[in-house]
């Protein structure tokens, strides 16, 4: 039998007390965060009959997506990370804000403190046989379409076998392998020497791809790359390029991929005078439009926690 007491009395005031929504003390905007999420809660609960088993299933899972480290990658997963994307972008359309490079999720995997410098970084560290030589160039311009000298440009990627340095779970890579960032000059070039990457899947026993499994969702993401791009007088970007020709670009378990962001992949020669592994690697230009501060203000620095290295 269907129970339904969500709007009684005493649902009411136990949610207006469990959240001390008209407390004295504690933070209003988490009292009203919290009242209305477990308000959602309680009401999908009646809505759709959760049972007890089910509740105590998901608080369990919830344990579990904690101890293994995977809250983030599970935001990507749902969707939840591309959610804000799609806000910050109606935000910018109601702000009249148009043109710039997309931007797309940052995802769980930056590393904060990669060594700077001066408009080119080879950041391929550690040899890998499996992968290629690859250049990422481009020119970082602002609003007014000129170059714009001193913006920093980070730039992170996994290796062939789909593992992020500080995040490998072989503990194979050196510290910032293929992470780099670099200082545009007047001409606003930015240039990574780099390997391939290869796209990667969510650790198969992991708390994530448990409940995609459920879902019937695989957990893979296409071969990508991803930029943080700063400057005094522009607004953050975050973004990312998928590799051209990868057969997940449009169907990426994080829902990251954005029409402007498949750069082509080109043949080219001479990197042994760039200090490469080989004279062929492939060259992918990626230019790069920075927008406005918002009445002088970046509206686009998001406060999250970030791995980093120890100071």
């Amino acid at each position: 039998m269907k129970v339904n007491v969500f709007s009684t009395k005493e649902v009411q005031d136990l949610l207006q007390a469990a959240s001390n929504l008209d407390g004295q003390v504690g933070n209003d905007r988490t009292k009203q965060i919290i009242h209305r999420l477990l308000s959602d809660l309680f009401k999908a609960i009646d809505e759709l009959d959760i049972t007890p088993e089910e509740i105590w299933k998901g608080v369990n899972y919830v344990n579990q997506l904690g101890k293994d480290g995977e809250a983030a990658l599970l935001a990507a997963g749902l969707g939840l990370e591309k959610y804000l994307d799609i806000r910050m972008d109606a935000a910018d359309r109601e702000a009249d804000i148009h043109g710039g490079t997309p931007r797309t999720i940052e995802g769980p995997l930056y590393y904060a403190g990669a060594p700077v410098r001066a408009g080119a970084s080879r950041i391929d560290l550690d040899p890998d046989d499996d992968a290629g030589p690859l250049v990422i160039r481009g020119t970082i311009r602002g609003p007014d379409g000129k170059p714009v000298a001193g913006a920093l440009v980070e730039c992170w990627h996994a290796n062939s076998k789909g593992f992020y340095s500080h995040f490998d779970p072989t503990g194979a890579q050196s510290e910032f392998n293929l992470r780099g960032a670099v200082r545009t000059g007047a001409d606003g070039h930015y240039e990574f020497r780099t390997l391939m990457p290869v796209g990667y899947g969510c650790p198969p026993h992991g708390a994530t791809q448990q409940l995609l499994t459920a879902l019937g969702r695989h957990g893979n993401r296409p071969a990508h790359v991803h930029f943080f791009v700063t400057s005094d007088k522009t607004r953050k970007l975050t973004t990312q390029i998928n590799i051209e020709g990868d057969p997940l670009i449009w169907d990426d378990f994080a829902y990251a991929t954005r029409e402007d962001l498949v750069p082509p992949v080109v043949e080219k020669r001479g990197g042994t005078a760039l200090g490469m592994k080989a004279d062929a690697y492939k060259e992918i230009v990626f230019d790069i439009a920075l927008t406005p501060l918002v009445g002088g203000k970046d509206n686009q620095l998001v406060n999250r926690a970030r791995a980093a290295a120890a100071a």
